[in-house]
């Protein structure tokens, strides 16, 4: 996703994950595509970043966020087991502390039952764009995959 924002214009971009292995991957990607620029690749918890940024003074913005979390993760390199479902709330709103005005979070999940809970997040503008996201060849199953923009 970093590599597609860079080539689309992005000037700067930070990627968090916790795995050297797809850092490494972006590190490649970067290079195979000369990619350059002020583009982070970050090893951490997440979940646990977006907390500590959303704290933070001052906070980082951005323009676009793209957070596209595991269903379920039980890694030895966090404390408790993450639940897309359970824990997309905190998620979301942590995210969305660091968008800059007039910018966009683009929130996805590949978990067939998810059910976005947009009560608790009755504070943002979200938008449903699935169906836009569906490549023609899987519009047969459109539960595969869903997509919302969330913005101020």
């Amino acid at each position: 996703a970093t590599v597609h924002a860079a080539i689309g214009g992005a000037v700067s971009s930070v990627t968090v994950d916790m795995s050297n292995t797809y850092l490494d991957w972006a590190r490649r990607n970067f290079v195979l595509n000369d990619i350059h620029g002020d583009h982070k690749l970050v090893r951490a918890n997440c979940a646990q970043w977006l907390v500590e940024q959303a704290g933070a003074k001052p906070k980082l913005q951005f323009d676009l966020i793209f957070l596209d979390p595991p269903t379920f993760s039980n890694s030895k390199k966090m404390d408790e087991a993450f639940d897309i479902q359970k824990d997309h709330v905190p998620l979301i709103r942590n995210a969305a502390a660091l968008l800059a005005p007039g910018g966009n979070l683009y929130f996805s999940t590949n978990f067939r039952r998810f059910k976005m809970d947009q009560e608790a997040l009755s504070d943002w503008v979200i938008e449903d764009i699935s169906a836009k996201m569906i490549p023609e060849d899987f519009a047969r199953d459109a539960k595969i995959h869903y997509c919302w923009k969330i913005s101020h």
